[in-house]
């Protein structure tokens, strides 16, 4: 039977949905040439590999505070609104499918553990990264799942703060987010790859009054 996990603030909380936009009109940047970039999630007009210029700044500077022999590895930011839509309604259709007695409602809630309702979706803003750490030559680091690893998929190991993941795995997520979060990036506690600055769950998680970027064209 499907639960909730009561711990974790998601995306579609009201406490999140209720915080304004005020878009500062910031445009988006691309992110091939500054960062290392995965093609795993290439789309045809490459919107993926854009973000917002202050994300992306905040990425070059976290970028230059890693370790030796850590670099990130962008896989995916900026997604129009129909991708989007796409996603979450796709997701909600399978928890449906896998869990019949899951009203509408609940379905809406458990998606979006995994994939933000577009209402809200800080992808389509251009605030939001999907990121992992690799070594020069490419190599990805353990992280504990694969990038993109539903809750289903991997037993609730895609969790930021998850138990029984391996040792190794633990530590790369904390070098992660030593450099992420200085820079003023949030983490969406269920995805450990996703991160995010000026969108309404980073506010919530700051205590700003409202989101910098809202809906954004490309």
């Amino acid at each position: 039977m499907w639960q909730l996990d009561t711990d974790v603030v998601l995306i579609s909380d009201p406490r999140v949905t209720a915080i304004p936009v005020r878009e500062c009109g910031e445009p988006l940047a691309d992110v091939r040439g500054r960062l290392r970039v995965d093609k795993r999630m290439a789309d045809r007009d490459g919107a993926y590999a854009h973000l917002r210029a202050g994300l992306l700044d905040r990425l070059e500077q976290a970028e230059r505070d890693l370790p030796e022999g850590f670099h990130l590895l962008i896989v995916e930011g900026y997604r129009p609104i129909a991708t989007q839509r796409r996603i979450f309604e796709g997701y909600r259709a399978e928890l449906l499918d896998a869990y019949p007695g899951m009203t509408p409602e609940q379905s809406h809630v458990a998606a979006s553990r995994y994939v933000s309702p577009v209402e809200v979706a800080p992808h389509t803003a251009g605030a939001a990264v999907d990121l992992t750490l690799c070594a020069p030559d490419g190599t990805e680091y353990d992280m504990g799942t694969q990038v993109n690893d539903n809750p289903e998929e991997s037993g609730g190991a895609c969790y930021t703060a998850a138990a029984g993941i391996p040792a190794e795995a633990r530590v790369h997520r904390e070098i992660l987010a030593a450099a992420l979060e200085p820079v003023g990036l949030v983490n969406y506690p269920t995805e450990w790859w996703h991160w995010s600055y000026g969108d309404r769950y980073w506010a919530m998680s700051t205590g700003a009054p409202a989101a910098l970027y809202g809906p954004a064209p490309f």
